[in-house]
């Protein structure tokens, strides 16, 4: 209350002071009316402020509207796509498959494929963790044997890119689209990125259908669904040879194959077999195969594990899409693709968090824990 007092005391005091300015007759003229009339000082102070405060919103100028663009970087692009391609950075370090690689400017998004210069191979590195500091920590699609700090890596500007279309019948390529069976290069125009965006659900059929693989057993007990997805349990080889045979005589459609983490005894024994059949042809029947290969052998790289799946997925969406085919897509095996996602991964976590736990996510809890204690 007395500081409601107060300030009403000084307003009144402040429009006293303001009213004895305005132009008006003295009652008594022997008394000159004077326009400095002194009034109260704390009413003379709060009318100085009040003028001040007007005169300073006066002046300054409009305010800018806040900016609507969120760390959108040097680019000015909020977006996801692949640049910064033909910037050059430099290796830091090297841990078996896991390469960190320092690039100055125009750092790399995920998935980036980066291809090592001045190397004897043709290595191509992935990026999948951003380290900070201009940092990235890529996955090598080949061994990293003779690599060195300081070697120079070229960001490419798009995700790993492998040939599609007729030109892969009949042949065997590796996760980054090299032909592996000694049978020249691969002669095409058509090359696909293995990461690209699903289809749309507007874009899938609704009806279910059949499909017939020939194989008696399979269409009767546990037929096929056109578009779907089957897991068989206990296949082997021969009967993938068998699918593929009836698959191509029976639909006119073609067939890919993409092995994960197999035994090089196997894949080369399917291979022969797919000849020995009609299903791959050589010399100059070769645009006549029904069947494309991609091995991602046990011996690779766990980068190579993870990725063969997507480059056989990349090949087999392409004659679908551009070509309106059925395609059957075998996978051997899953188990082994797993195991190439998670290899390299986890490989910070020490082995400690995988005594006695359950899930992967006890797994890092426990790991947290034990540095937390360690650092104690």
């Amino acid at each position: 209350m007395a500081s409601r007092r107060l300030l009403s005391s000084l307003l009144r005091s402040s429009a006293r002071r303001s009213s004895s300015r305005s132009p008006i007759s003295s009652p008594n003229p022997r008394i000159p009316l004077s326009n400095t009339s002194r009034a109260s000082p704390y009413g003379y102070l709060l009318n100085r402020v009040a003028q001040y405060a007007t005169s300073a919103a006066a002046a300054s100028p409009p305010s800018k509207p806040p900016s609507t663009n969120l760390d959108a970087g040097r680019s000015g692009k909020i977006t996801d796509e692949f640049t910064g391609a033909g910037a050059i950075g430099q290796v830091c370090q090297v841990i078996g498959a896991v390469v960190d690689v320092r690039f100055d400017e125009g750092l790399p998004p995920i998935l980036t494929a980066l291809e090592v210069l001045d190397h004897s191979i043709r290595l191509v590195l992935e990026v999948a963790q951003h380290l900070g500091e201009n940092m990235v920590r890529t996955i090598a699609m080949d061994g990293t044997e003779g690599l060195v700090r300081g070697q120079k890596v070229l960001n490419t500007g798009s995700p790993i890119t492998v040939p599609v279309g007729r030109a892969t019948l009949g042949r065997i390529i590796n996760v980054i689209g090299e032909p592996i069976d000694e049978k020249g290069d691969l002669k095409t125009d058509h090359y696909l990125p293995i990461h690209r965006e699903a289809p749309a659900f507007v874009e899938q059929a609704t009806e279910q259908q059949i499909l017939v693989t020939g194989i008696k057993v399979v269409d009767l007990l546990a037929p096929y669904q056109r578009g779907g997805k089957i897991g068989l349990f206990g296949v082997d080889l021969m009967c993938l040879d068998v699918s593929d045979v009836t698959f191509s005589i029976l639909t006119g459609g073609f067939s890919v194959f993409a092995g994960v983490g197999e035994r090089t005894r196997e894949g080369n024994d399917l291979y022969r077999e797919m000849i020995e059949s009609g299903v791959i042809k050589l010399g100059d029947k070769q645009a006549e195969s029904k069947c494309a290969l991609v091995y991602g052998q046990m011996n690779e790289p766990p980068g190579a594990r993870a990725r063969v799946g997507l480059t056989g997925l990349t090949v087999a969406e392409h004659f679908r899409d551009a070509e309106g085919q059925d395609v059957l897509l075998f996978i051997d095996n899953i188990f082994r693709f797993t195991q190439g996602v998670l290899d390299g991964k986890y490989d910070d976590l020490s082995e400690q968090s995988f005594y006695m736990v359950g899930g992967i996510e006890e797994v890092i809890a426990k790991a947290e824990k034990i540095a937390k204690e360690s650092a104690a």
